[in-house]
């Protein structure tokens, strides 16, 4: 099992009245190697609360979260960093790429970050951006590709660590109809390649891509159902 989560709570307090609002209640999902999911639910629902976790971006109040057999929930700071770098690739709706650097430069950067060395660092990215079908862009800076293209240096990046996970939030939201079913196509291609994929979405075009989709309503999981 790659992922799985037991009783996961998110409490939030808010305000200097400490008012708790309750993100998540007592969540249990899991969530096989290969598999192809989408977490829908409408605004306020959980899911990207549900995602932060996953992804190792914020910890939970209450319950534990295990990722690839190792007990995530109880981690530190840098260990939870660790982990994001090495077992997870993001993809965000926003891109999130560094303007001024190249789509070589913004692919490169995990590695980076993980100490990679030079020659082998190169070799990846350039790797990564031929599998998403841009290593005819490789010089060229965020302003000089179009939004599907960023996506797609978005995705190379997210995939550049070969990562257990790849973990996207609303990947098409910042795209037109045409363009985003594209994106979601390499999103079915990496599946078929054996990566484990998560889309947040509340689309529900977007969430028929994948083979199961958990729904979250009010912080707790509503239905979980196969669709292939």
């Amino acid at each position: 099992m790659l992922i799985k989560t037991e009783n996961l709570w998110k409490v939030y307090e808010i305000g200097n009245e400490k008012v708790q609002v309750q993100a998540l209640r007592g969540v249990d999902l899991d969530v096989k190697k290969g598999e192809y999911l989408a977490i829908m639910g409408p605004s306020g629902s959980g899911k990207s609360t549900l995602m932060n976790l996953i992804g190792c971006l914020d910890t939970p109040t209450q319950g534990k979260y295990y990722l690839n057999s190792r007990l995530v929930s109880q981690m530190n700071d840098d260990e939870l960093a660790f982990i994001r770098n090495k077992e997870i690739g993001f993809v965000f709706q926003t891109f999130n790429l560094l303007p001024r650097a190249t789509a070589l430069h913004n692919v490169e950067l995990p590695l980076i970050y993980n100490g990679t060395e030079s020659k082998e660092r190169l070799e990846k990215a350039r790797k990564a951006l031929k599998m998403v079908d841009l290593e005819d862009r490789v010089t060229h800076k965020p302003n000089e590709l179009s939004g599907g293209e960023r996506q797609r240096v978005a995705i190379a990046r997210a995939i550049v660590n070969n990562p257990s996970l790849i973990l996207a939030d609303e990947p098409t939201g910042n795209l037109d109809t045409v363009t985003g079913a594209d994106i979601m196509k390499l999103f079915d291609r990496l599946h078929t390649d054996g990566n484990t994929v998560i889309i947040v979405t509340h689309e529900p075009d977007i969430a028929k891509y994948a083979d199961r989709v958990v729904h979250i309503r009010d912080g707790m999981i509503e239905k979980d159902e196969r669709l292939k």
